[in-house]
C-alpha cells in the first residue's frame, strides 16, 4: 500500500482536495484534526504542552487553541518545540491507522510535510497551491481572523516555489471544477504506479 502525503500552505484548500479523494474511496487521515484529538485526550501530551506553554494551554480538559496560537505563531522556537511534542505522536497514530486500511493507497493530509523534514517518509506527495490573496481571504472568512494573523501563520510555512520541485503532483486550487479534474487524474495515476 502506498503512503501519499497531501500538503499545502494555509488556505490552499487541502481539506477540499482531501474531501475529493475521500469521495473517490481513498482513506484520508487529517493530521490537524488528529493532532487536536491527541492534544485533548493524551495526558502525556497534555502535560508536556502545559510544561512548555503554561496552565492556560487548557481550560479544564479542553485545549485552548486561541491561547496556543497567539503564543506559538509569534515565536518560531515555541512553535518548533510544540511540533516536536505533537508530530511524533501524530506520526505513530497515523502508522497504526494506515495498517488498518484496505486500499491501494492512503493519504495523510498534513500542512508542513516539507518544513518538518518528513517528506522522505512518503511514496508520493501531492502539493495544493493557490494564489496568496485567495488563501488569505479563505482563512479570514473561515477562521474569523485578521489578515495579519493569517500572515503570521504563512511566515512559518515555506513558499510554494520552494515546495513545487519536491512534490510529485501539484494541484492548483482556485477553480473547483479544475481542481476536481486534477484530483481524478492524479487518482488514476496513483492507482497505476507502484511504490
Amino acid at each position: 500500500m502506498k503512503i501519499v502525503g497531501l500538503t499545502g500552505g494555509i488556505g490552499s484548500g487541502k481539506s477540499t482536495v482531501a474531501g475529493m479523494f475521500r469521495e473517490l474511496g481513498v482513506p484520508v487521515y487529517n493530521s490537524d484534526e488528529e493532532a487536536k484529538e491527541l492534544m485533548g485526550n493524551s495526558d502525556h501530551i497534555k502535560q508536556q504542552i502545559v510544561t512548555l506553554l503554561g496552565e492556560d494551554s487548557y481550560d479544564g480538559r479542553v485545549l485552548n487553541r486561541t491561547y496556543i496560537s497567539q503564543r506559538v505563531f509569534k515565536d518560531s522556537e515555541l512553535l518548533k518545540a510544540l511540533n516536536d511534542i505533537v508530530h511524533p505522536a501524530v506520526r505513530n497514530h497515523f502508522k497504526e491507522w494506515a495498517r488498518n486500511q484496505n486500499s491501494d493507497y492512503v493519504i495523510q493530509e498534513a500542512a508542513i510535510i516539507f518544513e518538518n523534514g518528513t517528506h522522505n517518509l512518503y511514496d508520493q506527495i501531492i502539493l495544493v497551491t493557490a494564489p496568496l490573496n485567495i488563501r488569505i481571504n479563505r482563512v479570514v472568512q473561515r477562521d474569523g481572523v485578521s489578515t495579519e494573523q493569517v500572515m503570521e501563520r504563512v511566515k512559518n510555512q515555506w513558499e510554494d516555489n520552494r515546495k513545487v520541485p519536491l512534490a510529485n503532483f501539484v494541484i492548483e486550487n482556485s477553480e473547483i471544477q479544475k481542481t476536481a479534474g486534477q484530483v481524478a487524474s492524479i487518482h488514476q495515476k496513483l492507482l497505476k504506479t507502484k511504490c
